[in-house]
């Protein structure tokens, strides 16, 4: 038995490795893509923080209480990014470029939303940073759209033929009710993530696609 799973996890590493070697080049684009996206996503926030901005009412807001969710806020998310990034490394090899580059595309959009839509975070707002280094791509004023509610909802649309959607579907909606719960977001951030996410996945499709030929 134990040299039946040895042969058969010999066997799956060789697979991997194949399919690693195969997409070898469009997974070094794909890290290239992240960075860059990081750099403006980075430098975005810093603008937001220092132009001026403003509060605005919300229907949803003004009638739930700040509770403070900091743990699922922090490490929900961060747990989710996880198995983002582990999920498609060791099961779906040959699908990791894709995943960068789709969350790439979707953390430039969102740079460029949060830019044109200065918008200071609610009232009561219970902010939190990021453990660590994390905490340097921490802003106040970075809304629309909502990170924590498109990253997962973007997941879920990448393994849609895979059961682990059902994980990042839910994961998104968690995130949502969480950012709305601690005041953090706005309703309109939330709900506009779902359909910005959807948009973007379907750009990126077609954007990869070309790339790929």
């Amino acid at each position: 038995m134990v040299e039946n799973i040895y042969v058969y996890l010999k066997k799956e590493f060789f697979r991997w490795k194949i399919e690693v070697l195969e997409h070898r080049y469009l997974l070094l684009l794909s890290v290239l893509f992240l960075i860059i996206a990081e750099v403006i996503n980075y430098f975005s926030g810093v603008y937001t923080n220092r132009v001026g901005a403003a509060v605005s009412p919300d229907l949803i807001l003004d009638y739930i209480p700040p509770i403070d969710l900091g743990f699922l806020f922090v490490y929900g998310f961060m747990f989710i990014l996880a198995v983002l990034a582990i999920y498609p490394l060791f099961f779906k090899p040959k699908k990791l470029h894709e995943v960068i580059s789709h969350v790439s595309f979707l953390l430039m959009v969102r740079a460029i939303f949060i830019c044109f839509t200065h918008l200071k975070v609610p009232v009561g707002a219970i902010m939190k940073d990021f453990p660590g280094w994390l905490s340097a791509f921490s802003f106040q004023n970075d809304l629309f759209f909502s990170g924590h509610t498109a990253v997962p909802f973007l997941g879920f649309l990448l393994f849609h033929d895979s059961k682990i959607k059902y994980f990042f579907l839910v994961g998104s909606i968690i995130m949502g009710m969480t950012v709305l719960f601690m005041h953090v977001h706005y309703s309109i951030d939330v709900f506009s993530a779902f359909f910005i996410a959807y948009g973007c996945y379907k750009f990126g499709e077609w954007l990869f696609g070309k790339v790929e030929e």
